[in-house]
């Protein structure tokens, strides 16, 4: 217990405009001369026309024989006849260090806020306490200002401070609450969470994939996975957005791999994922060897997996023939297959729904397919195409 010898009055009371004045000029230049935004506790001396401040570590050189000293600390309670929590350990701190060589404690609860342009300080608090004697204390409590919890049991009250203080949390939440006010403003029915949870296969990393993907990030979708055989070369970065020059170095990174790097750099609470596979392609022999043939096998594997687990196929390669194979797939496991395509001026974008409980593959109309878009090595008409 602290024995209190002046009720607390506020600095209006106490000191005059010159005054208030002085001490704002005097915790400004501390807070300078300490590098802090707010100096938490600090030594006080004031006159009838200026007031001086130091940190705590100076009270010997601060203070020179005298009884009775003034110290401050930055209040965060609004309170007008209370000073705030950080108080307590102020005193203890004082009360244990130089308690025996002081009469009384003059406390300046400094206050600062600014309200419509004006800076103000008057509504500070300033008291007198008269010490205890910690000679005489010999235990330490274990704790204070306990209340009862939910469960009617007295503990210490904790707060969950992550949303505010994790960037990455921070980042999160910023997003959800951007595309929240765009259904809010614009589409109410979208469901937000059905797009954020959607798993998307992105096959492709090349212009389309880069694009894509940045567009899927936008709108809160949080698992994105690329599928790509290439490397980055140097003429990529000029046209696909999630690749740098260093990316090139050294023979290339693997694109799908760079490609998810860089989603995560973006917005680290993407779960991002890169595949380095090649689709085999109606036309485009295998059989080359053995191990082309069991590579092949492999990859068509990884690939049915791939789709298997994810919910959204976005076709974004650059061959025709590369897009049958991931079509059919998706056709068998009933996903929602993307398909997009840029020509010189012009763009295509084709969805494959799920209407029917079993989509089949159709014969094509005519006796010859389309002229095929890759000619290394030589390929045949391609097979038929699934139905969109």
């Amino acid at each position: 217990m602290v024995p209190l010898l002046q009720q607390p009055v506020s600095l209006s009371e106490s000191f005059s405009s010159a005054q208030v004045e002085s001490l704002q000029r005097a915790y400004d230049e501390l807070c300078q001369e300490e590098s802090l935004s707010a100096v938490p506790y600090f030594l006080v001396k004031y006159s009838d026309q200026t007031v001086l401040l130091a940190p705590l570590r100076k009270w010997n050189e601060f203070f020179r024989d005298q009884r009775k000293v003034t110290v401050g600390f930055c209040d965060p309670c609004t309170l007008t006849q209370y000073p705030g929590w950080p108080l307590r350990n102020l005193l203890v701190l004082i009360a244990y260090r130089w308690g025996e060589r002081l009469e009384s404690l003059e406390i300046l609860c400094y206050r600062d806020r600014t309200m419509q342009g004006q800076r103000d300080s008057q509504h500070s608090l300033l008291l007198q306490v008269q010490l205890p004697d910690m000679a005489a204390t010999t235990d330490c409590p274990k704790c204070v200002g306990w209340e009862k919890n939910q469960k009617g049991a007295l503990g210490p009250r904790m707060v969950n401070l992550s949303e505010c203080m994790d960037p990455k949390r921070l980042a999160e939440a910023s997003v959800d609450l951007n595309l929240k006010l765009m259904r809010w403003r614009l589409v109410p029915t979208l469901d937000l969470e059905r797009v954020s949870t959607a798993r998307c296969l992105m096959l492709g990393a090349g212009t389309l994939g880069c694009n894509v993907a940045r567009t899927l990030l936008g709108w809160g979708v949080r698992q994105i996975t690329f599928v790509d055989n290439a490397r980055v070369s140097y003429s990529n970065p000029v046209r696909q957005s999630l690749f740098e020059f260093e990316d090139c170095l050294d023979g290339g990174k693997m694109k799908a791999v760079a490609a998810a790097e860089k989603l995560r750099q973006i917005f680290p609470g993407v779960k991002a994922e890169g595949f380095s596979l090649s689709i085999p392609m109606p036309g485009h022999p295998v059989d080359f060897s053995v191990e082309t043939r069991e590579q092949a096998r492999r990859d068509v594997e990884q690939l049915e997996e791939l789709v298997r687990s994810h919910d959204v196929l976005f076709l974004l390669m650059d061959t025709r023939e590369s897009r049958w194979l991931p079509t059919v797939m998706a056709a068998s496991h009933r996903k929602l297959v993307i398909n997009a395509a840029l020509g010189f001026d012009t763009f295509v974008v084709m969805r494959h729904g799920l209407k029917k409980a079993k989509q089949e593959c159709g014969e094509p109309a005519t006796s010859t397919g389309p002229p095929p878009s890759a000619t290394d090595p030589p390929p045949s008409a391609p097979g038929p195409s699934p139905s969109p």
